[in-house]
């Protein structure tokens, strides 16, 4: 409500020659109208009756609209994958296949090994399977000759016994070989070391040159940028609102970045934690965010908006027109006879620079959104041309 306060002027005259005093009260507002002192003459007001004219005031209609039921949150963007590249294999850097920070795809070389060691180990494994490749050919000939002459009585069996003995000790070599030969071939191709997925590195931490130790030198790290994680924290009571909505189907997640008041980024909620932190009153939860063009980037705070779903028929009136008192929030609204009422509101959720009005007014009532300083209940007004609420 607001309170007009008025106050009277006082003049004192002081008459020369027989010291009269006297007094002037000029007009006053009282309930709209104008009291005069009853000592002057009566003034008609220049529009020939007793109210002031009408005060042009801009409104707004107040129109039926489907209006979104969202909560915000403040979280954090996370990789989806993020590891620190470091070699199986020992050795010195012969190059690099990427810059610092180069976007990579998946096997991609990032960095190479000297091969040269391994190499030679191969081939050295390759040339002992040869050997042994011959030997078993003999043990085989070596053992059939044996058994032939074992049959006939010439050979001791326990000879012949040997001879098969030999030949599977041959057959285990070979095997044994293959295996040696494997594992050169692995251990030459851990000296190139690919991007295990599409992502973007870091700043290297080794250069050309550099000797290397197998699993414990870091060479750099190679984060995925998309899609990215937005984690954020909804309370205990925000829970069950959640699950009420997310069983009905996928809930919607839009993401702000800084004082934007426009979404840059969305995606859908795919992570509910398990449990509550007891010492927070909170519970983890992650949506998995398109970031098509990587500018998103792991750490960064951001603003997260869960989309719950969608009230209809709400009433929007803009946050201009609202007004406070020791009795709550009202706005006017234009009345039948052309005046200003004042109408007490119940608001719900800002939307934009609108906010929705729960009880207090109906669909079509003109709500005024200027001169509001100027107003008080009863004052008459007149509505400039306006156009009805935008849902």
């Amino acid at each position: 409500m607001r309170v007009v306060k008025t106050s009277v002027g006082v003049m004192i005259v002081a008459a020369a020659a027989v010291g009269v005093v006297s007094f002037v009260f000029p007009e006053v507002w009282h309930g709209g109208k104008i009291a005069a002192d009853a000592s002057q003459p009566a003034q008609a007001p220049a529009g020939g009756g007793g109210m002031p004219p009408a005060m042009p005031v801009p409104v707004d209609v107040v129109a039926r609209t489907t209006v979104p039921v969202y909560l915000d949150y403040v979280g954090t963007t996370e990789a989806v994958r993020q590891v620190t590249l470091q070699a199986k294999v020992g050795g010195y850097i012969q190059s690099r296949g990427a810059e610092d920070g180069a976007d990579v795809k998946e096997g991609d070389t990032l960095y190479k090994i000297d091969p040269a060691d391994y190499q030679v180990a191969l081939d050295q494994a390759r040339a002992k399977q040869q050997g042994d490749v011959a030997m078993l050919g003999y043990a085989k000939a070596s053992q059939k000759r044996n058994a032939e002459l074992s049959a006939q009585g010439v050979v001791a069996k326990d000879t012949n016994d040997e001879k098969t003995g030999l030949l599977g000790q041959a057959q285990g070599t070979l095997a044994e070989d293959a295996a040696q030969i494997r594992q050169a071939q692995l251990n030459l191709g851990y000296t190139d070391i690919k991007a295990p997925f599409d992502g973007r590195l870091g700043k290297s931490q080794v250069h050309e040159g550099a000797l290397i130790t197998p699993q414990q030198t870091e060479l750099n790290t190679l984060v995925q940028l998309s899609p990215i994680y937005a984690t954020f924290n909804p309370t205990e009571a925000d829970l069950a609102l959640i699950e009420k909505y997310r069983a009905v189907g996928d809930l919607t997640v839009d993401l702000f970045i800084g004082h934007e008041d426009k979404p840059r980024y969305s995606g859908k909620l795919t992570f509910l934690d398990n449990s509550v932190d007891r010492t927070t009153g909170t519970i983890t939860a992650r949506a998995t965010i398109d970031n098509p063009l990587k500018e998103l980037l792991p750490g960064q705070f951001v603003k997260v908006r869960l989309h719950l779903t969608d009230q209809p028929d709400a009433l929007l009136v803009p946050q201009v027109a609202l007004n406070s008192s020791q009795l709550g929030q009202f706005v006017y609204v234009i009345g039948e006879k052309g005046t200003a009422e004042q109408r007490f509101i119940e608001t719900g959720e800002t939307i934009g620079d609108r906010i929705v009005i729960n009880k207090g007014l109906n669909a079509g009532d003109k709500v005024i959104t200027g001169n509001l300083q100027k107003l008080g209940p009863g004052a008459p007004v007149q509505a400039l041309p306006q156009t009805a609420s935008a849902s």
